[in-house]
């Protein structure tokens, strides 16, 4: 398979491995991407009818996720500011809505979101560790 982000597949199969392995039958769908482009690793095929169709509503989600390389810095920065203890650095992104979840990840100049039927959130920081880890290899 060839990716327009210049993924290898052996980091593609591990990311979308490590999301249906934390999140199983609820996983929708599964994004890599990078300032300049993206590629769909994993969609669940009941929710689109083709590759195609799939991408073509994944990309407005990916523009927006995109902003993330921007504010990732300053929230760790924010972070560790202020009189209190530091939280820590930035992880992970989840968003909330009616009926799911979409959850961001960002390592260096790379991304992945990934999203997911309404479950439990705690299935989400294993995906994300998992995915995260990946992507630091990388």
């Amino acid at each position: 398979m060839t990716f327009e982000t210049d993924l290898s597949e052996e980091l593609a199969d591990g990311i979308v491995s490590a999301a249906r392995t934390s999140l199983g039958d609820t996983l929708r769908a599964v994004v890599y991407f990078t300032p300049s482009s993206f590629d769909l690793l994993y969609r669940r095929q009941d929710l689109y009818d083709s590759i195609e169709t799939a991408r073509e509503a994944k990309s407005q989600l990916v523009e927006f996720e995109r902003t993330g390389f921007a504010e990732r810095p300053i929230r760790t920065a924010i972070a560790r500011m202020g009189g209190g203890p530091d939280i820590g650095p930035y992880e992970f992104t989840v968003r909330f809505h009616t009926n799911g979840f979409v959850i961001r990840i960002l390592q260096g100049d790379a991304g992945v979101l990934f999203t997911a039927d309404s479950m439990d959130v705690n299935a989400f920081e294993d995906a994300a560790s998992a995915i995260s880890k990946l992507l630091a290899e990388e």
